[in-house]
């Protein structure tokens, strides 16, 4: 069992590599993934197969066939079901069409326990998966029903990995199954997968991100601001700077390819990519070969079309004056204060997050403090912070703590005046809330499991529900806000034909249509008197617009550069408070509230022209896909029952393939069900350091509350060891045995997150029997199983983590607490006997400056010196081999701190992003039985540089390490990978 939290946490992403292609629409998805990383870092049995997300086990699963899909679903969903597979089989064609692949059939599976937004596909097993709880956040399903958005999006991506089916990518998949082409598909840029997938939902549909401001928001700035970034930082990222993700920066270069060379002009090039990948800039070259052009030439001229188009629009602008808060951000860092909410005429509550910071909630005033208030835990869409009577709500992620796949969304209420924070509701599916004016009433948005939406009203002490709202054409509702009269609300509402404002009287329940349902992308209401505040993109700009609830008149409000968001009004009703974006990141901004100073506009303004719009009319099955939006009245599918146990064995990759054992090299299958319940691996391996190889079987059942996981493995050992201490040389000795091993047992991997910090308990029990056949040596080490004699052996553990949230910039957690606890015994009174018991915490505090901090480890180990000896279960001074005692103590101090962030690319071949240092001092007392302490001590320096190579967005983290023994009075110099990328 090897030591908990020994190095980085980072090394627990090798044993759960995946590759997959993912819509990424909740941005917290990665903390998700840190979560899992958390409990993957607490391990259990050193040979174990990763932990992950699955469903309640009493959780019933049913499908649906169609020509080209399977669609797995659970208990009560049928009736959403039945219209993606429907929706499905309409944009099938459409959506393959111009990269000329259509794809085979796949299987879906609709997940509806969680609350988290988001899609992906992966080829690790193959399938795709739907999370079906639509996003409050209006700028990433726009005016589209959310499951027609997943629809189109994911398919894409299926069809990208179905063209990789060719040339040598073909040959890689059938010797090695996905995972050999999923190794070939490495070398394409992520940005061109995410990016094709973004350009097809914006050209096939009435809405996609491409027609949303919002979305290309920080390019847009950066042009503007003059921040014409490298390629390779557009690529990699920043320290320093907001660089737009891979979506947006693929969105462009794939959208303007399409444009000069036609809507099909990635297919030549992907096809003479796959037919030979095995090369660095495979895939510029192929670019360059079909186009004309490499990437890098790609990226130039795409900049220089929209720093054109940008600025033709700054020209027409006429724009309306507002003054910032001041705030205390980074100096040089890109922070963002949002979503602002007036708590009096002279404070206001945002939002402040960025490359430094956490999210957390801090309060601005006139006079220029900025003053922190709380920071938030895992929050599900930080738009909807709202403020009424000293109080502030928002809704949170809250995880079940055995099912990965069981997400809920509660809501928090803080006071601001004595910072009492409540947890107001418990398991519940709320994705939106606000406060009434007075703080005794919230309105919130719940969608069930079932896709059903509905306006909920709380109290805002109890958390009790009062009223539920009904709603019998199922429309989505999104960012209700109360009016002042505290008996009705307003909120944006998407129906079949677009987007509307509604006002809902609570207690007659009458709706009032304040404006035409339009493909018009609304968002963030915020009522004022006779008027609504809102957000629209009509000018191709987000700004704040505002309706006369009396007339009907429209009016523009502001008119930022860049936008203008989430309109909030001060309590005497003279000031307007938004956020305002720049390249720094977006600040708050007021403006006076005159009425008479707003621009009158047309009620049916012209829609804005996206970048993508010139393909709309050459891109195949366009109209196609847009007549089929409207719910299909096709006739239902027969659903059959999907028994978990029935199909537990799906094989996805063969040949070469990755072994929970760590070897080097093994040849093998491995197996995961659509489900996530069983995970199977058989393959015969070749030690290279002993020169023997072995067979082996794992299996892990986890779903079932707790884990089990079964491992049998037979093979071959070999080693050398001296019989006497006298010359010739022939006193070493060298042999050649067999041996099987059988390891079973269980584990309790539990998430217990519930604030900003990550937290995960990890407990396990498992019996392992080793026996062994031909062992002629006279004498063995303490650590091996010889002379024909058995090991059985039962080990206990128990593993605790708890990680406060990190930015980017922290190079390493600035509160973190851990513990493990092992004990391994030989309780048969058969074969070998021995025992040892070991306990190790470890704590991280902050550091002198803001993203340094320091790491504090201590260990107790203690054995018994009976017939056989376990390795270590603690640290151990790094630098140092490790040598058994009865007792032994380790200790460890560890300085770790950001030496420099740059921009450096050397060629095409690498460009290098940061360089960190810690310094450390590791020491170890020793002692057996009768005999005087053994200290060890070494110390040294860790110089490492994050960096990434050959164009790949994926990170590296890599460096020396300079150890001093004091003990041998010694220098060593080690190379030092922290961190592989992926």
């Amino acid at each position: 069992m090897p030591p908990a939290f020994e190095e980085e946490l980072a090394g627990a992403v090798v044993r759960g590599l995946g590759y997959f292609a993912s819509v990424n629409f909740c941005p917290l998805l990665s903390r998700f993934s840190l979560v899992a990383l958390l409990l993957a870092s607490l391990p259990v049995c050193a040979q174990s197969l990763p932990v992950l997300d699955q469903n309640p086990a009493s959780l019933r699963w049913y499908q649906l066939r169609t020509a080209h899909f399977r669609v797995l679903y659970p208990t009560g969903f049928e009736a959403r079901a039945q219209r993606t597979a429907q929706r499905l089989e309409q944009v099938y064609a459409p959506v393959s069409a111009t990269l000329e692949r259509p794809p085979r059939p796949i299987p879906l599976l609709l997940q509806n326990q969680t609350t988290v937004n988001n899609g992906f596909v992966t080829i690790l097993p193959r399938h795709s998966e739907f999370f079906t709880t639509p996003p409050q956040d209006p700028f990433l399903s726009g005016t589209l029903d959310w499951l027609d958005l997943l629809s189109v999006h994911e398919l894409r991506h299926v069809v990208q990995y179905d063209k990789g089916l060719q040339g040598l990518s073909k040959v890689a998949y059938q010797l090695f199954g996905y995972g050999g082409l999923g190794v070939a598909g490495l070398g394409l840029p992520d940005w061109f997968a995410e990016g094709d997938a973004v350009g097809t939902e914006t050209v096939l549909t009435r809405s996609g991100r491409g027609r949303i401001p919002n979305f290309d928001l920080g390019f847009r700035a950066n042009l503007l601001a003059g921040k014409r970034f490298s390629y390779p930082k557009a690529v990699a990222g920043s320290y320093r700077d907001n660089v737009p993700n891979h979506y947006v920066l693929g969105y462009f270069l794939t959208t303007n390819l399409k444009c000069t060379n036609g809507a099909n002009a990635w297919s030549p090039v992907l096809d003479r990519y796959y037919n030979f990948p095995a090369y660095p800039f495979s895939f510029s070259n192929s670019l360059r070969q079909t186009a004309g052009l490499r990437v890098e030439e790609l990226y130039q001229r795409t900049l220089t079309d929209l720093d054109s188009l940008w600025r033709a629009q700054q020209r027409n602008l006429h724009l309306t004056e507002a003054s910032p808060l001041a705030v205390q951000p980074e100096r040089g860092v890109f922070t963002e204060y949002q979503y602002p909410q007036y708590v009096t005429d002279s404070t206001v509550l945002a939002v402040k997050t960025g490359l430094g910071d956490i999210s957390q909630l801090v309060l601005l005033s006139r006079r220029g403090k900025e003053k922190r208030v709380f920071v938030q835990g895992l929050v599900n869409n930080p738009e909807m912070l709202s403020v009424g009577g000293g109080k502030v709500c928002w809704p949170e992620f809250r995880y079940d703590p055995r099912w990965g796949q069981r997400v809920f969304s509660e809501i928090r209420l803080l006071d601001l005046g004595s910072g009492h924070l409540t947890h107001l509701t418990h398991r519940t599916r709320y994705t939106a809330a606000a406060l009434s004016p007075d703080g005794r009433s919230l309105v919130a948005v719940r969608t069930d499991s079932a896709y059903q939406h509905r306006l909920v009203l709380l109290d805002a002490k109890t958390g009790q529900v009062r009223k539920v709202l009904a709603n019998p054409t199922n429309d989505f509702y999104q960012q209700p806000r109360w009016r002042a009269d505290l008996n009705s609300v307003v909120v944006v509402v998407l129906k079949p034909g677009g987007k509307t404002l509604e006002l809902i009287d609570t207690e007659t329940e009458q709706h009032q249509q304040l404006l035409p349902v339009a493909n018009e992308n609304l968002s963030h209401p915020q009522p004022w008197g006779d008027y609504v505040f809102y957000n629209s993109p009509r000018s191709g700009i987000d700004n704040v617009y505002a309706l006369d609830t009396r007339s009907g008149r429209q009016f523009q409000v502001t008119s930022r550069p860049l936008g203008a968001y989430h309109a909030a009004v001060a309590p005497g009703g003279q000031q307007l408070a938004f956020h305002d974006f720049r390249a720094e990141g977006a600040r708050v901004v007021t403006m006076p509230l005159e009425p008479r100073q707003w621009t009158p506009v047309p009620a049916a303004a012209p829609a804005p022209v996206s970048y993508a719009e010139p393909l709309v009319a050459q891109e195949p099955g366009a109209a196609r896909v847009r007549a089929g939006l409207p719910d299909s009245v096709a006739p239902n599918l027969g659903a059959t029952r999907y028994r978990r146990l029935q199909h537990p064995f799906n094989v996805y990759s063969w040949g070469l393939v990755q072994a929970p054992s760590g070897q080097a090299l093994t040849l093998g299958v491995r197996s995961q069900d659509l489900l996530n319940t069983t995970q199977a691996v058989v393959g015969a391996g070749y030690d290279q350091t002993e020169r023997v190889g072995n067979v082996s079987a794992n299996l892990s059942y986890q779903g079932l509350f707790p884990v089990f996981d079964v491992m049998l493995q037979h093979g071959g050992r070999q080693t050398s060891a001296p019989i006497d201490r006298n010359l010739p040389v022939d006193s070493v000795r060298t042999d050649r045995w067999q041996y099987t091993r059988l390891t079973a047992g269980a584990r309790l991997p539990l998430n217990l997150t519930r604030s900003r910090y990550l937290e995960a308990l990890n407990l396990g029990t498992y019996y392992s029997e080793e026996q062994v056949r031909g062992y002629d040596l006279p004498v063995r080490y303490r650590d091996e199983v010889g002379f024909g004699r058995s090991l059985h052996v039962v080990t206990y553990s128990l593993s605790y983590a708890r990680q406060l949230l990190q930015s980017k910039r922290d190079v390493a957690p600035r509160w973190a607490q851990s513990l493990s606890a092992s004990w391994r015994t030989t309780p048969f009174a058969a074969g070998l006997q021995a025992s040892q018991w070991a306990v190790q915490g470890g704590l991280y505090v902050p550091g002198l400056l803001k993203h340094h901090a320091v790491r504090l480890r201590g260990g107790y180990q203690r054995q018994s010196r009976e017939s056989y000896q376990f390795g270590a279960a603690v640290f151990y001074p790094r630098g140092q081999g490790y040598v058994s005692f009865d007792r032994l103590r380790t200790g460890s101090i560890e300085y770790r701190l950001p030496v420099a962030d740059m921009h450096w690319a050397l060629g095409r071949w690498l460009y290098v992003q940061r360089v960190k240092a810690a310094g450390f001092l590791d020491v170890a007392d020793g002692q057996n039985l009768g005999q005087p302490t053994q200290h060890y001590r070494t110390a040294g320096l860790d110089v490492t540089f994050v960096f990434n190579t050959l164009r790949l967005r994926v990170p590296f983290e890599a460096g020396t390490r300079t150890i001093y023994n004091q003990r041998l009075g010694t220098w060593e110099v080690q190379p030092l990978v922290l961190d592989i990328g992926f």
